[in-house]
């Protein structure tokens, strides 16, 4: 996680995972990669709440999540904590620890594992997204058959190199590709292209983020507004906006207080659905109505 997005991610992923659980206590332990690059934000923030790594090898979760970051190369190979997040997936893999990898994390792991090379999109595949959900899996028994789900990201994994890699998909858009998929791998492990785990206003924020990335020349391109996410009322009202925006200054007149998009009630029940049955594979006893 970027140091920005810390907190918001950290209680976004507990949210999921204590809806998902339905009672059943989740207790969260964090820890972070050493070799992520951080400010001073972000090395305060990891102060307090996050453990040491090595806590982690010593004592196995009953499962475990990996979040994504923004990425700093082309290439994952090349970024400065891959070396780290390699060795992490492979105990994963050894201590049979069901697993869920999120965005970027998703497409590390399968690089590393299998040799799937995502590739660039032409522009970003940003916005909501409605997704088919595919039958056949325990995981997505309890799913129904069709989910909306975010996604912000300028690569992606294809879907036939990963049913060559032996992963099974969970869930695809026309539009936006695969969603969830998953693969054995001693334990159960479960990956999103997208944000399962996002609040209804993370895709405003993220678009503002890019908006003022513009304006400070750190981005060639005006951002695009995300798709399916706003109505026509407040598409025209960030339109209008971006035909005047010419400076870091017009911030100030960004329609920051427009109502954001879809509550995160529109794509929360089919992800915890999926996020629960993969739950159920680390710690089956915990589970009432577990078989």
């Amino acid at each position: 996680m970027p140091d920005v997005a810390l907190s918001r991610t950290e209680r976004q992923f507990m949210d999921m995972l204590q809806a998902s659980a339905r009672g059943v206590p989740v207790r969260l332990r964090l820890y972070s990669l050493p070799s992520i690059p951080r400010g001073d934000r972000g090395r305060r923030h990891l102060m307090s709440p996050y453990r040491p790594i090595d806590d982690l090898w010593r004592h196995p979760p009953d499962a475990i999540v990996v979040s994504g970051t923004e990425p700093l190369a082309r290439d994952l190979r090349d970024e400065p904590y891959w070396r780290e997040l390699t060795a992490l997936i492979d105990w994963i893999a050894d201590s049979r620890v069901p697993a869920m990898f999120s965005c970027l994390a998703s497409h590390a792991a399968v690089l590393h594992r299998d040799g799937i090379l995502r590739r660039p999109l032409a522009t970003k595949c940003f916005g909501l997204f409605d997704h088919e959900v595919l039958s056949g899996h325990d995981l997505t028994r309890s799913a129904g058959q069709r989910m909306p789900l975010p996604h912000t990201r300028w690569n992606e994994v294809d879907e036939a190199a990963l049913l060559r890699g032996g992963y099974q998909v969970l869930s695809r858009s026309t539009v936006a590709g695969v969603g969830f998929f998953t693969k054995r791998v001693g334990g159960q492990w479960l990956f999103c292209q997208g944000h399962p785990e996002y609040d209804g206003a993370s895709l405003l924020r993220e678009y503002r983020r890019d908006v003022l990335r513009f304006l400070r020349h750190e981005r060639a391109t005006f951002p695009e507004l995300p798709q399916s996410y706003l109505d026509e009322r407040k598409t025209r009202l960030f339109e209008a906006f971006a035909q005047t925006a010419m400076d870091e200054s017009a911030m100030a007149t960004f329609p920051g207080n427009v109502r954001p998009g879809p509550s995160s009630e529109a794509w929360r029940p089919a992800s915890v659905a999926i996020t629960r049955d993969w739950l159920k594979t680390g710690a089956p006893r915990a589970w009432p109505d577990a078989s």
